[in-house]
């Protein structure tokens, strides 16, 4: 039986939901992100803000610029989280099988639904209606029998777009053979650019190569690469995905040399992650800094932990051990913090006397208590003295 693969994938997310809350910015364009008179970036963008040449990653600066009226927002992720889990549960009314690619984005696999649902394009109908119906947003989907197919077929008619990918193999190879190159998985900037010089613009290019000339270029991907290009992929919808890392980052309006204050900076991206990783019912394994100096070359340092935690005293000592190691060799234009390893269960021994487990369950406990305080108050109700 072939599989029956959907790839859902919501149109412009987090600027959709802004304009839905809002309906005032119905129309507008909107850009979610740092203002424009701040260095940072942008993070999405609405359909209108699209036509003025602005993409997600652009500095901030440079989009106020190219659209001087356009509306600058914050991003608001504890909402896009709320909808995200919405649409989430829309999912599972038609499959357990399931893979989030992030807050906007996911795999089902509805091979063995069929009977129940229909076939592949309109559960996808379903599942669109489904979302329009109870968020009042539009999401695009990709039908076909593997990921790769199914996330590309979802990007070829965006906004509020539905694509069928053929099931023959040379309806498949007729499908990708028009588009760049650069739409497979895995040609990232550098792959693409050897291919480039090349000449090799298009899947179709790497469809007429044979796999000795391809790899001539690319080395020992070449059979990889072949397989792609003719739209094999064997990859299965992976229910067991979880979240791999949090982390939070802050760019300053001008360059810092001030030891202290990138410390201080840097003291409330943890209490903002630790927050994060309470509220998702992660504990990290291990924490990460980040600096990015004046010329934007960036130094990353990570440090496994002696077991996972969620309070902040912990990931702070963490961050703090590995900020102490670094001299600050330029100023400073970027900080950020960061946890990986998540994982959702510990078993923590309880203890009469002050032992570590037993110490780190007090911090964290006391870290709940700061939560909810800053939730009632704002984030200026309680604070540490360093921040």
């Amino acid at each position: 039986m072939q599989r029956v693969i959907l790839h859902v994938d919501m149109d412009a997310f987090y600027a959709s939901v802004e304009q839905h809350d809002n309906p005032d910015l119905k129309g507008k364009p909107v850009i979610v992100g740092s203002p424009p008179d701040k260095r940072g970036v942008v993070a999405a963008v609405s359909y209108e803000a699209r036509k003025f040449g602005i993409h997600s990653a652009m500095p901030s600066r440079e989009a106020g610029r190219l659209c001087p009226n356009g509306v600058f927002l914050p991003p608001n992720m504890k909402r896009y989280a709320e909808v995200s889990a919405q649409i989430s549960a829309i999912f599972e009314r038609f499959t357990p099988f399931i893979e989030p690619l992030s807050l906007d984005e996911a795999f089902l696999d509805v091979s063995g639904v069929k009977r129940i649902f229909g076939d592949g394009p309109t559960i996808a109908r379903k599942i669109r209606a489904d979302i329009k119906a109870e968020t009042g947003l539009t999401a695009s989907v990709g039908v076909a029998h593997n990921k790769l197919l199914a996330k590309i077929a979802s990007d070829m008619n965006k906004p509020d777009g539905l694509t069928v990918v053929p099931s023959d193999p040379e309806g498949v190879k007729a499908f990708l053979a028009p588009l760049p190159v650069g739409r497979l998985w895995g040609v990232g900037k550098v792959t693409g650019s050897e291919l480039k010089k090349a000449g090799i613009n298009t899947i179709r290019d790497v469809q007429c190569l044979s796999e000795r000339d391809l790899s001539k270029l690319i080395g020992n991907r070449a059979g990889f690469f072949k397989e792609l290009a003719d739209g094999i992929d064997d990859r299965e919808v992976d229910t067991s995905r979880e979240e791999q890392s949090i982390s939070r980052e802050h760019t300053f309006d001008i360059d810092v040399s001030d030891r202290a204050e990138v410390e201080r900076v840097l003291a409330e991206l943890v209490e903002d992650v630790g927050r994060q990783l309470r509220e998702a019912g992660f504990y990290a394994s291990g924490v990460q800094i980040k600096l990015r100096w004046q010329g934007f070359e960036t130094l990353t340092r990570q440090k496994k932990l002696a077991g996972p935690v969620r309070d902040d005293h912990s990931l702070l000592t963490g961050a703090m051990k590995l900020f102490a190691k670094e001299r600050l060799i330029k100023p400073v234009r970027l900080v950020g913090f960061g946890t990986y390893g998540l994982v959702k269960n510990i078993i923590r021994q309880e203890s009469l006397f002050d032992t570590a487990d037993h110490s780190v369950a007090r911090q964290e406990k006391l870290s709940k208590i700061m939560d909810d305080i800053r939730s009632k108050y704002g984030k200026k109700g309680l604070f540490r003295a360093r921040v």
